[in-house]
């Protein structure tokens, strides 16, 4: 007998395992193995070789899916916002599945500077902070630049060559002329960094309105959360901006829910939802919203007319295929990122699924990030009917 190996982790008898990948959601297979923080296999329990597993974890029949991706967050430094002056936030997402999470912009700095040797400085320093100290395991990336007014190419050649690959929001800054923004935009993407739009009315002060005519001429690659930050454009703009620019169309928990349907809507009749992704927009005036990623699959799913593993998806592998993220997806090679999740106790519907479509959170048992388990049964979900165990462990 091999002895065991801690770097090897079982998760066996899943009763619902979700890909994240739209072509294909709903994946058959009831094991997945870890080796080295990586997917190493998926399948049937009898054909996978998991001999020597140090950590062995029996789903009890639940689902897994995927680590849920928090498209757009704004975090600051460690697990703190002084935004909310709220400790251990990034913690409270993962107990809502969320193992990964993309900044938009360190803008809650108290100070942040603005003229461009303090702005690159900023986001240097915040790419290397989250890239060396991740809160509760969680993946932040992070060291998101707000662009300003006066920088030049070398500007982003810089960045980039120092490890920073995105963009904060456009328009939170002084850029905020489509011409401007469209010469940053492509600065940035031929030096590899990626952009995102702030799109609608102004969110906080400093920032400002970005219509529809901005983000085309832009040209960003996420319309960052076209049913506002909160403040959506009005009906007309937003189904523009879904028909004539093909870039990723990003809804958000803290924006107008009815705006976040009507894009929804817009891209599934343009056959287009792989380009549908999710983010919160927290930590924001309205708080921190730790189940913000589960609560716009249910309100998609419900009200959207969506498959609820369809909705997953938005959360997951269309965000990793747009970010070229290696989690999000389970595929052999990948990150080992995870969430194990069951029906809610009580809640309506025969299956998860179902009880998802009808609007009801699930409840959150387990989640695992580079094939470590991270946490158990979430202290923020309501209670899973049935919660994995760990039957072996190291």
């Amino acid at each position: 007998m091999k002895m065991a190996d801690k770097t090897k982790l079982l998760v066996r008898n899943i009763g619902l395992m979700l890909s994240g990948r739209l072509e294909q959601p709903i994946l058959d297979a009831d094991c997945i193995l870890a080796v080295d923080g990586r997917i190493a296999a998926i399948g049937r329990e009898k054909d996978v070789d998991a001999e020597g597993a140090g950590t062995i974890v029996d789903a009890k029949g639940i689902a897994l899916a995927p680590g849920l991706i928090d498209s757009h967050v704004h975090p600051v430094i460690g697990d703190y916002t002084p935004r909310q002056q709220q400790l251990s936030w990034i913690d409270s997402c993962l107990h809502g599945g969320v193992t990964t999470m993309i900044s938009a912009g360190e803008v809650h700095l108290p100070g942040r500077p603005k003229d461009i040797v303090g702005l690159k400085a900023l986001a240097i320093a915040s790419q290397r902070w989250y890239e060396n100290f991740r809160p509760s395991g969680v993946k932040v990336h992070a060291g998101a630049p707000v662009i300003e007014q006066g920088m030049v190419e070398s500007d982003f050649k810089e960045l980039a060559e120092a490890g920073v690959t995105l963009l904060g929001e456009i328009g939170l800054g002084s850029v905020k002329a489509g011409d401007t923004a469209k010469e940053m935009v492509a600065w940035a993407r031929k030096h590899g960094i990626r952009s995102t739009i702030h799109t609608g009315g102004p969110s906080i002060p400093g920032s400002g309105l970005i219509d529809k005519d901005v983000v085309l001429e832009a040209d960003a690659d996420i319309i960052g959360h076209i049913n506002g930050g909160h403040t959506a454009l009005p009906d007309d703009q937003i189904v523009c901006l879904c028909e004539q620019c093909s870039r990723g169309i990003e809804l958000v928990h803290n924006g107008n829910e009815r705006s976040a349907l009507l894009a929804l809507r817009t891209a599934k009749e343009l056959n287009q939802l792989e380009r549908v992704i999710l983010g919160t927009d927290g930590p924001a005036g309205s708080g921190v919203q730790p189940l913000g990623i589960l609560r716009m699959i249910a309100l998609l799913s419900s009200l959207g007319e969506v498959k609820a593993e369809t909705a997953f998806c938005f959360a997951t592998g269309n965000t990793a295929r747009m970010r070229d993220l290696d989690c999000g997806l389970l595929e052999v090679g990948k990150s080992a990122d995870f969430v194990l999740l069951d029906t809610a106790q009580h809640a309506p519907g025969k299956t998860m699924l179902e009880s998802i479509e009808q609007g009801n959170l699930p409840g959150v048992g387990m989640t695992v990030i580079d094939g470590v388990i991270r946490s158990e049964r979430s202290r923020n979900t309501p209670p899973a009917t049935t919660l994995p165990e760990i039957v072996s462990a190291p």
